[in-house]
């Protein structure tokens, strides 16, 4: 099976206790990870988008992304760190956090805040808590390992409808609203106090 092919026909999706624990089955390599939905956002399109029984592929990413051009040393992060870190870290840290927090504001009753220095910007720990419970109940996994993965990202985004990538994605029908409702949740929290 191809690189696309286990991400597009894979066996089986993975939820989020599957691959917080000890015995994650990611590996940790460079690669494609895809994130399939079972209960979607507000507001996001999914006419076109590839579907997997009942869930629904809104996402792709990559990690490491492609090495710099300015001669520094590339990444070292895997796709096993990225993942964890998207199901479990914070909005300042994973644009996938980023665009689901910021669509599902109303639904979780979440708001973007400045936090610690006031430089980043974060759900707060209530807020990125409940996005996490959201997404373990809702948002499932799958990857392939490939040795340069902004290749097969680009291809991706390229052939797929993928309406949460904003990143080469200006085709996409859905990103001037996303990238709207973000930037609108980072101006809302430039105007409140930084929370400790």
């Amino acid at each position: 099976m191809g690189p696309e092919e286990a991400l597009l026909r894979p066996s089986r999706l993975y939820r989020a206790e599957e691959v917080r624990g000890r015995d994650c089955p990611i590996p940790a390599a460079p690669g494609v990870y895809a994130w399939y939905f079972t209960s979607l956002p507000p507001l996001v399109p999914v006419a076109g988008c590839h579907r997997r029984d009942a869930a629904v592929l809104l996402y792709v990413g990559i990690s490491p992304k492609a090495p710099p051009s300015n001669g520094r040393p590339p990444s070292q992060q895997t796709i096993r760190s990225r993942i964890r870190y998207h199901y479990r870290g914070n909005a300042a840290g994973s644009t996938l956090r980023l665009s689901l927090g910021s669509l599902l504001a109303d639904e979780l009753e979440i708001s973007l805040k400045r936090v610690g220095s006031g430089k980043r910007l974060t759900f707060g720990r209530d807020g990125e808590n409940r996005l996490t419970a959201w997404m373990a109940e809702h948002a499932q996994v799958v990857w392939t390992a490939t040795d340069q993965p902004w290749k097969l990202e680009e291809e991706l985004i390229r052939s797929c409808v993928l309406p949460l990538n904003l990143d080469q994605n200006r085709h996409s029908s859905f990103h001037s609203q996303l990238s709207a409702l973000r930037a609108a949740q980072r101006t809302h929290a430039r105007l409140l106090p930084a929370e400790r």
